[in-house]
């Protein structure tokens, strides 16, 4: 289901239904540990961040969705009868109290979930991979930035409510105790490196698990082939200089920015 399918943007007073879904559809897993693995992926609309280069901008800038019950999502993942994979994403899923029953109703029926997080949000959930997406400071929205597609970024209120919400480090520790996980990085340059680094060593010193360098990923921003052909070896670089893992952006390799995908 696209975007444009069944798509109610704008008041949401008369919402028939649990979860805002923007898209639920099946396609490869595109990035981290499970790069390539079929999967059925269950995006939610809305966000408590703005990220300038969010790559799912109908999610958070400009929601839009139509409104579905726990049962009915559940229903269209078991049409996929060849996958087992179920990743929902978002936005930010966790946002939403329905997205802890689809993860139990899921989990009772023996999907693997990856949730695709922010980090500033502990579920009471199964999950089998938590996949955490701290935003460091280079996603900041400012006047001056602008989307890949060249679209300037409406950041008017969005810049201070982002930068003072966009890490929590409770929830990160929280996070990495309680779920299998990764943590993925956004990284536009070189200099993105000392703030990670520095949020790694924070999430080690208030973790009681160890937070190993093959569970931090380097992912290069690019919501566009054009965008990643700019981003990705200086990234890959980067993880060989550190020693952490680069992981692709398979799905933008394969079909650019097209939905659904």
């Amino acid at each position: 289901m696209p975007v444009t399918s069944e798509a109610r943007p704008g008041d949401d007073t008369d919402a028939d239904g649990d979860l805002p879904i923007n898209e639920l559809f099946y396609s490869l897993q595109g990035e981290g540990t499970l790069a390539g693995v079929p999967s059925v992926f269950v995006r939610t609309s809305g966000c408590n961040l703005r990220c300038w280069f969010c790559d799912s901008y109908h999610t958070s800038w400009e929601p839009t969705h139509a409104w579905m019950d726990v049962e009915e999502v559940v229903a269209e993942v078991e049409s996929y009868e060849q996958a087992d994979h179920v990743v929902i994403t978002g936005g930010e899923p966790l946002i939403h109290d329905a997205t802890a029953d689809l993860l139990r109703e899921l989990d009772e029926r023996g999907y693997h979930t990856t949730v695709e997080t922010n980090g500033t949000i502990v579920p009471d959930a199964p999950i089998d991979l938590a996949s955490i997406s701290p935003k460091l400071a280079n996603s900041t929205p400012t006047p001056e930035t602008t989307r890949d597609d060249g679209q300037s970024v409406p950041a008017d209120g969005w810049e201070e409510r982002h930068e003072a919400n966009r890490i929590d480090l409770d929830a990160l520790a929280t996070l990495v105790e309680t779920y299998d996980h990764q943590l993925k990085f956004v990284v536009t340059c070189s200099e993105d490196m000392e703030e990670i680094e520095d949020l790694v060593d924070h999430i080690r010193d208030a973790a009681s698990v160890p937070v190993r360098d093959e569970d931090v990923l380097l992912m290069p921003e690019g919501a566009t082939r054009e965008r990643l052909e700019q981003t990705r070896e200086t990234v890959a670089e980067l993880a060989m200089e550190y020693g952490y893992r680069y992981t692709p952006r398979l799905h933008v390799d394969l079909w650019n920015d097209a939905p659904e995908t």
